[in-house]
């Protein structure tokens, strides 16, 4: 399915997605987050399941993906506000992702009963990972 220029800026303007807002610029919690709890969230296959799709500077994790953006260097590449729009709700930004929506729960479709209005992360889990992310500039 082709998309015109015009369907896809009216499709992120629909969502709140307009230049120049393509982050969420304010900390979910008020404070800032914990980069090693953010590294423990990415390279678990528990909790954050990030290894699935991204690769990145993990020497010790087998089995990384190769599905998504290599997450080295994601601190060089995006702003913070960036990055934490990424991780709490990627589709904002691209509303075919495969990457799931890790704090959003309004909206979606096929969620599990256990995880009806529930966020993956919560507020301080999203806001250690982007720590995490922004410490990557390499």
């Amino acid at each position: 399915m082709r998309l015109s220029l015009a369907a896809i800026v009216a499709a992120f303007c629909m969502l709140g997605v307009a230049h120049g807002q393509e982050a969420i610029p304010e900390s979910l919690t008020g404070a800032k987050g914990d980069p090693a709890r953010g590294r423990a969230i990415v390279a678990s296959r528990q909790v954050g399941l990030c290894l699935l799709c991204h690769s990145g500077p993990f020497p010790e994790e087998r089995f990384q993906g190769n599905l998504a953006p290599d997450l080295a260097g994601a601190g060089k590449r995006w702003s913070e506000g960036q990055l934490r729009l990424r991780v709490a709700d990627s589709g904002r930004i691209n509303p075919v992702t495969i990457m799931p929506a890790y704090h959003r729960t309004e909206g979606l479709r096929r969620v599990a009963p256990a995880w009806r209005g529930k966020p993956i992360l919560s507020a301080e889990q999203i806001e250690d990972v982007v720590a995490f992310l922004l410490t990557l500039k390499d």
